[in-house]
């Protein structure tokens, strides 16, 4: 683990983090799957690290669930995909730009998150303090909500 992820061009698309193994006892087992970090994220990451000797997260003050077809259906959401926002944090920057809980982000600077655009991948492009434009599904109601993005605080 740590090495390149490599494409059949001899690209990098990213680096890889952990390999599981199949235990080998009964039926079919792969050989093993790969868990790897994009490269365009890792690209990110590296920069801030050149720059400034340590990444800087940006932050809205929320807890999520994906949104995939399935749940969807499930729940009777009015979005196939995006985000389902479960908590917010009081006077967090979600709280401070007017979302709440129950709405549901479609889109980050008109970029749709899906499973190609996962929430958390689209959010690292931006910065602290950066001025974010969310597409918020609030009801039946789509709305274009600007939030400045906060610092995520250390762990612990």
């Amino acid at each position: 683990s740590g090495g390149p992820l490599i494409n059949l061009a001899g690209q990098i698309v990213g680096i890889n983090t952990l390999i599981v193994r199949g235990s080998g006892q009964g039926g079919a087992v792969a050989e093993g799957l790969g868990f790897a970090i994009p490269s365009n994220t890792a690209r990110v990451i590296t920069e801030q690290l050149v720059a400034n000797g340590y990444f800087a997260r940006p932050y809205l003050g929320i807890r999520w669930v994906a949104i995939t077809p399935t749940l969807a259906r499930r729940y009777g959401l009015p979005a196939q995909h995006g985000i389902y926002i479960s908590y917010i944090q009081p006077r967090g920057p979600a709280d401070r730009a007017g979302l709440k809980r129950g709405d549901i982000i479609t889109a980050i600077e008109g970029q749709p998150i899906d499973d190609q655009h996962p929430f958390r991948n689209e959010l690292f492009h931006y910065q602290p303090q950066d001025v974010v434009k969310l597409t918020v599904l609030r009801g039946e109601r789509h709305l274009e909500i600007e939030v400045r993005l906060g610092t995520m605080p250390p762990p612990g």
